[in-house]
């Protein structure tokens, strides 16, 4: 059997940063002195006059990046996650949101997968800080593929972007001819009839492997990647809550305020069904091997199945 790739997203992020640097002159890259860990390092060695290091001042360089794009430049401000959407939130929020610029945010590091840095620096709480920043995109992709996709989408975008990228490299599973990155809309990559299990992040291959688990004792799960948190797609949400009566939430990330939420939100009021938010249960996590904090926390594709076949 073939080796799965795995590629952290991260790495995706600097990759594609070069990529859309050579194509347009206005992409500015601006980082926090963690352009080795964030992989800016790359755009910095293709484009030096490009890339501004701002030091270890992260509400700093949010502004440094507001001004940027007030001048007609597309900056992409970078750092954790824990930095980006926690220490720098006010900047965030009242620099590039309400004037509603055209800054991209990409944030590194986010989840318990960041492992042994430990609870200071996973963040769980970055998605459910950006969604309720008014026009603010939030992206989470699940893999290299749809990272590069993701980054030259918020490009494309006019207005302010939050991308969150993890430091584990994670299996590529968009590596196929017909893939097709669309801000806003989910992606079906398992038909079902039984429950709709809408994963974001990284935890969207461990929900394949949780369905192929479950395909085994003949329980045939939908199965839902949605890269795009906010806007949602809420008309694919709410067919497979109507289709398969029961919905599953997958994410790296409190089970307060992101995708389960996120989801929640729009059912309640469309499509009342049982719902099952899987992330982390509003605890800290702490330092160890990223592969072994997934599993104690529950996210790897065994946990992600035990508490499928439970819930129904």
């Amino acid at each position: 059997m073939l080796e799965v790739k795995k590629i952290a997203t991260r790495e995706s992020y600097g990759n594609a940063l070069v990529e859309l640097g050579k194509e347009h002159e206005d992409v500015v890259v601006l980082d926090a002195d963690l352009a080795a860990a964030t992989k800016t390092g790359i755009f910095k060695k293709a484009f030096p006059q490009r890339h501004i290091d701002c030091g270890i001042a992260e509400c700093n360089m949010m502004g440094i990046a507001a001004g940027l794009a007030a001048t007609g430049k597309v900056p992409f401000a970078s750092s954790f996650a824990m930095f980006a959407a926690g220490r720098a939130f006010e900047q965030v929020r009242n620099s590039i949101g309400y004037p509603h610029l055209n800054v991209k945010i990409g944030a590194t590091h986010a989840g318990i997968s960041v492992g042994e840095d430990g609870a200071t620096h996973q963040c769980n709480e970055d998605i459910a800080l950006m969604r309720t920043i008014p026009g603010m995109v939030v992206i989470n992709p699940s893999d290299d593929v749809e990272a590069k996709a993701a980054v030259r989408a918020a490009y494309e975008h006019q207005g302010p972007v939050y991308m969150r990228f993890g430091r584990l490299a994670v299996p590529v599973i968009n590596d196929r001819p017909d893939y097709k990155f669309e801000l806003g809309k989910g992606v079906v990559l398992k038909e079902g009839s039984d429950v709709a299990v809408i994963a974001t992040g990284l935890c969207v291959s461990e929900a394949l492997d949780a369905a192929a688990m479950l395909e085994k004792d003949g329980i045939h799960p939908m199965v839902i990647n949605i890269h795009t948190i906010k806007p949602l797609d809420t008309e694919l949400v709410i067919s497979a809550a109507q289709k398969t009566g029961k919905v599953v939430t997958v994410e790296e990330h409190s089970v307060i305020g992101g995708l389960g939420s996120a989801v929640c939100d729009v059912l309640c009021e469309n499509a009342p069904v049982k719902v099952k938010k899987i992330g982390i249960n509003d605890c800290f996590g702490e330092s160890g091997p990223a592969v072994e904090l997934i599993s104690r926390y529950g996210l790897d594709g065994k946990s992600i199945y035990e508490k499928i076949k439970a819930f129904l």
